[in-house]
This record gives C-alpha cells, structure tokens and sequence, in this order.
C-alpha cells in the first residue's frame, strides 16, 4: 500500500503552487456615480497578469441584502450596481478571475447612496433649463407661424386681385364682341326694309 500510495501523492500540486496560478486581488477599487439606486465600482488589475473576468460582493451593512455579480470572458474594470436602496449603507470587495481560479477578496470598501432628495436641486434646474428652452422654442415656433401665413395671406391676396383682373379683362372683352355681333344684325336688316318697299312700289 505504501508504494501504490506515494507515487500518487507525489502528483499532487503543491498549494503554494496553486496559489501561485491565482491572480492578485484588483487594487484602486473605487465607487462613482453615486445616486438613489445605483452606483458605479472601478477597479484595477495589475499588469501582466492574465485575467478573464471579475467578480462583485455586494452586501448592506444591515445585513438584509447580499448579491454575487460574476462576469467572465471581459476585459471590463467597472460594473454598474442596479436595484440599490436609497440612503443604504453597502460594502463590496471585487475578485479578479483568472486562467486557473479566482483571486483574494480586494479591501473592502463601503460607500452610501443618496436620497431622492438629494438629486431635486439638480434635476429642478434642468428642469428649469429644459421650460425655458421648451418656451424659447415655442416663441421660435409662433414666430415662424406668423410670417408663414402672412406669407399665405399675401399669396391669397396676390391670387385674388390676378383673378379679379383677369375677371375684369374677360368682362370686357364679352362685353365688346356682344356690342360687335349687334351691328352686323342691324345693318343687314337695312337693307332689307328698302328692298321689300321697292318691291311692293312695283
């Protein structure tokens, strides 16, 4: 037995050599973007060393919530914290996945997010901002309205007085060719008068 058993354990990796294979923990873990209910964490992983993804501990310091985010197969150094609760104490600690296993916890580092209070000034002077360029662009709109149709109305106008003109130039031209088809008649009926006097003489 002794001699079937030792080959064995003489195959057997040695633990500080597994250690070896970890990556190192990512270091300059920060926490930006703060807001009510989502936070941004940064990290960075330091060079030559060959990692594949990264892990997230994310847990309130009341205890009442904890969530183990994992991504793997990115070059990502941030992640986006969702779903969080405002005015909420969190810690975190991020892992650095590597070819052969994932590396020690980074230092923990706690942060707060905000209340929705918080964010109202800011938010009410965009809003401020975002009404005065709404009635800016109202005024520019009203504005433009108005000269397209005083615009129209002069083109209605224009129309008009061509029609009347063109009505009147046509009113007159009837008027002269009814006046010239009526002398035709009365000289043709001239003649005629003496012609049947003359007959009747005879």
């Amino acid at each position: 037995l002794r001699h079937l058993l030792l080959p064995l354990s003489c195959t057997l990796p040695h633990p500080s050599l597994a250690h070896a294979d970890r990556p190192p923990s990512p270091v300059n873990v920060t926490v930006t973007q703060l807001k009510a209910n989502s936070a941004t964490v940064s990290w960075d992983v330091p060079e030559g060393d060959v990692v594949i993804g990264y892990a997230i501990l994310q847990q309130r310091q009341d205890g009442q919530m904890q969530r183990f985010i994992r991504e793997v197969n990115t070059t990502n150094r941030a992640c986006v914290l969702w779903d969080l609760a405002e005015d909420a104490d969190y810690v975190i600690q991020v892992q650095s996945i590597g070819l052969y296993g994932e590396s020690q916890a980074s230092k923990r580092v706690h942060f707060r997010t905000l209340k929705e209070t918080d964010r109202l000034p800011s938010n009410s002077s965009n809003q401020g901002d975002i009404t005065m360029e709404g009635l800016d662009k109202d005024r520019q709109l009203q504005t433009g309205e108005i000269i397209i149709i005083v615009a129209v109305l002069l083109m209605w106008a224009a129309v008009i007085a061509l029609f009347c003109r063109q009505y009147d130039i046509i009113k007159d031209n009837d008027s002269n060719n009814n006046k010239e088809k009526a002398k035709p008649s009365s000289e043709h009926s001239t003649p005629e008068r003496p012609s049947g006097g003359l007959l009747r003489s005879k």
